[in-house]
């Protein structure tokens, strides 16, 4: 199996794999990149608990965004952790690595879906998109060796702190937890607070990332394939002529 590029361009990055080496040095040898990538499952099950349960208290928000902070450990850590002690399992790794990150985004975003904060509707459309976007991912990562881990240099990292910040101004805001827009389609009335709007803004962000490399990508590889017939063509018949 070729090893595939990794191509991470996000804002933190430089800073963050720095920071994670460190750490990576540091971990005590029963530590292990299996365990990582157990503690970012244990992370996802945290934030998706924090959000079904800010539901009885706005404050458990708290435990979405620790959870977030462990998933991230736990996400980042499992291969830096390989790398740096020399241990990488390039097929066993890629494979049960993003197994784990499909099974804990779908745990953290039906969790947020099933919270009073978003709309169950809305949190699946944004899960689909991602899904579609990492399905995007791991087969240019067959197609062309680059495995691409982020899109308008922004990476899982900076999306965690993101919601890390949103849910710190939901804790502490309450016209944003009361926030509601009434939007009226096909003659149907439709209330959309604050995290609704928000969950609309990153599946179209998602929806016009994976279309658009879609098209470019099928492009690409439309035009690889008509030079692929022109050349074998040509080669036919350039032996055709020898022979006569």
């Amino acid at each position: 199996m070729k090893q595939a590029v990794r191509i991470q361009t996000s804002v933190l990055n430089t800073l963050e794999k720095k920071a994670l080496v460190a750490m990576a040095k540091r971990c005590p040898r029963w530590i292990t990149s299996d365990f990582m990538t157990f503690l970012g499952f244990v992370g996802a099950i945290v934030i998706a608990s924090g959000y079904i349960l800010s539901d009885y208290n706005i404050n458990f928000l708290w435990l979405a965004s620790f959870g977030l902070f462990i998933n991230w450990i736990g996400d980042s850590m499992d291969g830096t952790l390989a790398r740096v002690r020399k241990e990488e399992r390039p097929v066993y790794g890629f494979f049960v690595d993003h197994m784990m990150d499909g099974i804990n985004e779908t745990i953290m975003i039906v969790g947020a879906g099933l919270s009073a904060l978003v709309d169950f509707r809305l949190a699946i459309l944004m899960l689909v998109f991602y899904l579609l976007l990492s399905i995007y991912v791991y087969i240019s990562t067959y197609l062309k060796a680059e495995f691409k881990l982020t899109f308008a240099k922004m990476g899982p990292t900076e999306l965690r702190l993101i919601v890390v910040v949103i849910n710190t101004l939901f804790i502490y805001s309450e016209a944003l937890r009361t926030f509601c827009l009434e939007i009226v389609f096909r003659q149907k009335m439709y209330h959309l607070h604050a995290l609704d709007i928000a969950a609309l803004v990153i599946a179209a962000m998602l929806a016009v990332m994976f279309v658009y490399h879609f098209v470019k990508d099928a492009s690409d590889y439309a035009c690889q394939e008509k030079q692929r017939k022109a050349a074998k063509l040509a080669a036919t018949t350039l032996d055709a002529d020898a022979q006569a």
